[in-house]
């Protein structure tokens, strides 16, 4: 059956299109008609920016992709809504740092390094975000991004754990250790479980080799604890 259609303020609607300006006609606390006119007044001052603009729908439509597919690499994702709800919130998490910066490029880095500590790491869509924002082009972003190695490109846990392998901790059991850690926290070294709680890596030095083995959690140091003190360490950092 064909659906029957009613006009607001000149936009023909579906019964489905309707119901939902009627749901965000009680969020927003604006008319119908109202709402339709401010996405109008909005795709008008998109257009001002210039001629070369893409089309407003194919790029609604190209963020949607990139919100999905990210959500999607955190494991994140459960219903399309939602997992764009937590792209948005990303971002605008991204806008606050930049313009606490005053939108000033001169300070990409300091940005960068705000945005790894919030995230525990540096996404492609906030790397593209502050490059849009900051007028600067990606590939000097992503330079910088691969060369500090306090930087990640890759998704961190918020905790990080390391387990160090170095000569004198090998020998009094580095070994032996890792493989505790690793049976408590279920995840291989150089990988983060799928809660982002913690990353597990392994380093040469901790700079401690009179307590080897050791490991440290957020730079607190563990001389060589046992399975059961593993898992208080794991309840301690929940």
């Amino acid at each position: 059956m064909e659906k029957t259609k009613s006009r607001i303020v000149g936009v023909r609607v579906n019964k489905d299109q309707e119901a939902m300006l009627s749901e965000l006609q009680k969020r927003a606390k604006m008319t119908k008609s109202e709402i339709l006119l401010q996405g109008l007044e909005t795709l008008a001052e998109y257009y001002t920016l210039g001629p070369e603009q893409e089309p407003m729908e194919t790029a609604l439509r190209r963020m949607e992709k990139d919100a999905l597919h990210h959500m999607m690499s955190l494991k994140k994702i459960r219903r399309k809504e939602e997992a764009i709800r937590d792209f948005v919130r990303e971002i605008r998490a991204v806008d606050e740092i930049i313009d606490k910066h005053g939108c000033d490029k001169s300070m990409l880095i300091q940005i960068m390094l705000d945005v790894q500590k919030q995230n525990n790491w540096l996404s492609k869509p906030a790397l593209l975000w502050i490059s849009e924002r900051l007028g600067v082009p990606m590939a000097q972003i992503m330079r910088i991004a691969t060369f500090y190695t306090a930087f990640s490109l890759e998704p961190q846990g918020r905790h990080m754990v390391q387990v160090c392998t170095g000569t004198a901790c090998h020998v009094r059991g580095a070994e032996e250790l890792l493989t505790r850690m690793q049976g408590v926290i279920k995840v291989a070294p150089g990988e983060t479980d799928d809660e982002q709680k913690f990353t597990l890596k392994t380093v040469n030095c901790l700079g401690c080799c009179a307590m080897g083995p050791v490991i440290t959690v957020d730079g607190d140091y563990y001389s060589n604890p046992n399975v059961e003190q593993l898992k208080q360490m794991g309840e301690k950092y929940e």
